[in-house]
């Protein structure tokens, strides 16, 4: 059945008048549905593999790992921590409200909110954003990606075998239907995806004034950098996995690389070989994914066509499988135009500088927009620790990369053009709640402190005294 903007409009009407209910409130009753979504995800997980294996070519293993698995963890955490996330607090007044000195901190539920979610990893960024909506409290409208039709019918069988659709649904459908469903009034939004859209997103939002949370990739892509005392063999390594994974349409992915050109040359031979060694010719290669598109394919095809006298690895496409190899570009200037805007694929400039410059690099990359990630490599930890101290990024890993995604109880979210607000753990549930202060007033022992006249000399003095 066809989403229109009436069908849609009587979906929210329709969550809204069961959010009204109460029924989500219940902390017991909020932990059974994360229980239900997460069994249903087990059984169902080998529908889940298929359809991510005919939309992205991912291997199952690979699909396990970035995103079934990965949200059962977010569930069962979820799960463990919900009743100490949602009970509330207590606070001391202070002397100024005397006697009324208890005070509550209630979190309270939004109401109806909105998912809008990507196509690169379909399952951990719808489910793991819902798990956070449900243990707030809140019902939800899930907008899926059109890019990836069959995980969104692998996500509407899921949703639907766990949740009424007055609780929970998934929306199918292009940008159409997107602007239908921003057009509601919403309580909350989350969106996932580029800026561009981001940007339109947030339009639309303040129209009804609805709280958004946005996951970006960057504008301008996440840096990696390698210093010259790198373990170049080590770095290498862990860059070729991240750059190969999902053929680089990670939001968190390296985009380009920046290293210290005393260690270029050694470094460019380290990370051609983790290529070979990872996925060898990975055109024919059955476990490395494809781009997501024919358009995403010839916009990959078009970058490296225009950088083809530079390619020292890789380079080559096959359009009918819309896989294109992972790509070494080398060497790129800093200030190309590459290196400026996020890549979304398995293209990787190279880009050499003095390591004794290292302070203007990093300048560079902080007077751009804020990556939703920066990833450092160095034996010179103080450095390490005071660069990642002062930038600004949504976060990221001092010798390794990825894995603050996968930190339990730390939050992800991006700051600027990567993004605002952060989820995973208790800050799921934080970003899907308000927090309502609640003062518990006194009906005895009242001072007459705050009320008219003013005259008296010994109000101002107890309100010097307790003001403090």
């Amino acid at each position: 059945m066809e989403w229109t903007k009436e069908r849609i409009h009587e979906t929210v009407e329709t969550q809204r008048s069961f959010f009204r209910s109460g029924a989500t409130l219940d902390v017991n009753w909020r932990i059974a549905q994360l229980k239900k979504l997460r069994d249903a995800v087990l059984e169902q997980q080998d529908e889940l593999l298929a359809a991510l294996r005919a939309d992205l070519g991912r291997s199952d293993t690979e699909s396990y790992f970035c995103d079934i698995g990965t949200s059962v963890v977010e569930l069962n955490e979820a799960i463990r921590g919900l009743r100490r996330w949602a009970r509330p607090e207590t606070r001391f007044s202070g002397l100024t409200c005397f006697p009324s000195v208890i005070t509550k901190v209630y979190k309270m539920p939004y109401g109806v909110t909105l998912i809008v979610s990507p196509f690169n990893f379909p399952i951990l960024l719808t489910l793991g954003v819902l798990a956070a909506s449900v243990a707030g409290g809140n019902t939800a409208v899930i907008k899926a990606s059109a890019k990836s039709p069959n995980c969104t019918a692998a996500l509407q069988k899921l949703i639907a075998s766990a949740f009424p659709p007055e609780y929970v649904t998934v929306v199918d459908g292009g940008h159409e239907v997107g602007d239908l469903c921003l057009s509601e009034r919403f309580d909350k939004i989350f969106y996932t995806g580029s800026p561009k859209v981001g940007r339109h997103v947030l339009q639309l939002a303040a129209d009804n004034l609805t709280p958004a949370a946005l996951e970006l990739g960057g504008e301008t892509g996440n840096w990696c950098v390698v210093r010259a005392d790198a373990d170049l063999k080590d770095a290498a390594r862990k860059i070729a996995f991240f750059k190969l994974c999902n053929s680089g349409q990670i939001c968190i992915n390296i985009n380009q690389v920046a290293v210290a050109e005393e260690a270029a040359e050694a470094f460019l031979r380290e990370l051609k070989a983790a290529f070979q060694k990872q996925i060898g010719e990975a055109l024919g290669n059955a476990e490395y994914p494809r781009l997501i598109s024919r358009a995403a394919y010839d916009k990959c095809a078009a970058r490296a066509g225009q950088y083809a006298d530079r390619i020292v690895y890789g380079g080559h496409g096959d359009a009918e499988t819309l896989r294109f190899e992972p790509s070494i570009l080398y060497p790129v200037g800093i200030d190309e135009e590459i290196v400026q805007h996020e890549l979304f694929c398995p293209l990787l400039p190279v880009v050499p500088f003095p390591d004794a410059e290292i302070d203007r690099v990093m300048d560079t990359i902080a007077a751009r927009e804020h990556g939703l990630a920066l990833y450092l490599f160095t034996r010179d930890l103080r450095w390490a620790k005071k660069t990642m101290a002062c930038q600004q990024y949504g976060g990221g890993c001092i010798n390794e990369v990825c894995l603050q995604l996968m930190v339990r109880g730390a939050p992800f979210g991006g700051t600027g053009h990567s993004g605002m607000g952060a989820y995973h753990g208790e800050w799921g549930f934080r970003e899907f709640t308000h927090p309502s202060t609640v003062l518990i007033g006194s009906t005895r022992f009242n001072l007459p402190l705050r009320e008219h006249p003013y005259g008296s000399r010994w109000k101002q003095k107890l309100l010097g005294l307790f003001l403090r």
